[in-house]
């Protein structure tokens, strides 16, 4: 015959197995009927849309092939630079424009070269300012009428003195 100090010791874990499939079937019950309800499919398909990554536009340049100029100097004095740059614009409008009046807008940017000191243009200062002064080149229209321009940024791709 079994002992009765026996039996009581595999009570506690049988009571605890038997707990523990009682709680999985209700489980797996809760999760089912939520399935097929269509609540928690709805909150799956959801986050998928949400956690869909934004894509930033696609940016435009309008390469301006690179240009030697000559730079002011002292008496005597010869230093050029040569200088290879893009403009970066906000919208395809902005680019056409820039592309058909591309002679006018190297001889602006040629002319503005030319008013320039060597040793303003080797300091990173230098460099700032006439991003500075380029942007403010655009100001003046170079067709009339002319829509408004969107010139983000100057990108120099060349830029050696000498």
């Amino acid at each position: 015959m079994a002992n009765p100090e026996s039996t009581g010791k595999r009570t506690p874990w049988l009571v605890i197995i038997l707990l523990m499939l009682l709680f999985s079937a209700g489980s797996a019950a809760g999760v089912y009927f939520l399935l097929s309800s269509g609540k928690l499919g709805a909150l799956t398909a959801s986050a998928p849309a949400a956690a869909e990554p934004v894509k930033a536009p696609v940016p435009l340049f309008v390469t301006i092939t690179p240009f030697t100029v000559n730079l002011q100097g002292g008496p005597g004095e010869q230093r050029l630079l040569y200088i290879g740059l893009a403009l970066k614009v906000g919208n395809p409008a902005s680019e056409a424009l820039l592309k058909e009046h591309m002679p006018e807008v190297r001889s602006r940017l040629l002319m503005l070269m030319a008013s320039q000191k060597a040793e303003e243009l080797v300091t990173p200062a230098g460099k700032d300012a006439l991003t500075a002064q380029i942007l403010k080149l655009f100001d003046t229209p170079l067709a009339t009428p002319q829509p408004p321009l969107a010139i983000d940024g100057v990108l120099f791709s060349d830029f050696i003195v000498q």
